[in-house]
């Protein structure tokens, strides 16, 4: 049962770090200040003072950022070096008491694919959602977000079966869903590059059709 605690830690640490790093931090740290859970020693540091303070501010901070439609895009492409050696860094640290070639594993796995894929997740989802010309929704997803970080650590320290339970199901979800982001972000970019006449055929299909631009008509579209 020890060695189940331990992994829905580990998971939930780097699940948790690709949606809000500082928000799992600081839960994690004041979970610990407070004698709630005894976390590894090697993530004692985190119920540091001094840690939860700055966790606190720049979660401060993100909680408004996030939720400004494009400065949460920009925000994203920026953590993408944040949130995920962040995510392996503590999914190594939550099993930092078994073996070795565990803590390896957990490193590749916590940040190679959770951090990484939950970040991934979040971050084409709300490239997406930015094309709505409304922010109702940037801020409905942003705390919906936060709502999902605070529940997931909450489920795996006190219910770990139920937590890999449902972050089996998210994993397939986001499976099912980063194709289709990729699909949707790309028709994004090909409509707001493509310069598009009004008979619909763009600059690249001229050429291709063997087109002479040279003449001026070819310049006024």
């Amino acid at each position: 049962m020890e060695a189940m605690a331990s992994l829905s830690l580990a998971l939930s640490a780097a699940w948790a770090s690709g949606l809000n790093i500082y928000l799992a931090v600081l839960m994690l740290g004041l979970l610990s200040a407070i004698d709630v859970i005894d976390l590894p020693n090697s993530l004692q540091v985190l119920s540091d003072p001094l840690v939860l303070v700055v966790a606190g501010i720049v979660y401060f901070i993100e909680f408004f950022a996030d939720k400004i439609p494009g400065v949460d895009s920009l925000w994203d492409a920026f953590h993408t070096f944040i949130r995920v050696p962040a995510g392996a860094l503590l999914a190594a640290g939550a099993v930092s008491d078994m073996a070795e070639p565990v803590q390896v594993a957990a490193v590749m796995l916590g940040g190679g694919l959770v951090a990484l894929g939950t970040h991934a997740t979040k971050a084409g989802g709300r490239a997406a959602i930015n094309t709505s010309p409304e922010p109702v929704s940037n801020w409905i997803v942003s705390l919906v977000e936060d709502v999902l970080v605070v529940v997931g650590i909450v489920l795996a320290l006190t219910k770990p079966v139920l937590f890999l339970g449902l972050f089996v199901l998210f994993c397939l979800l986001a499976l099912w869903l980063l194709p289709r982001v990729w699909r949707g972000l790309k028709a994004i970019f090909r409509r707001l590059t493509g310069r598009t006449r009004p008979d619909g055929m763009t600059f690249r299909k001229r050429i291709g059709s063997g087109f002479d631009l040279s003449g001026p008509d070819d310049f006024n579209t």
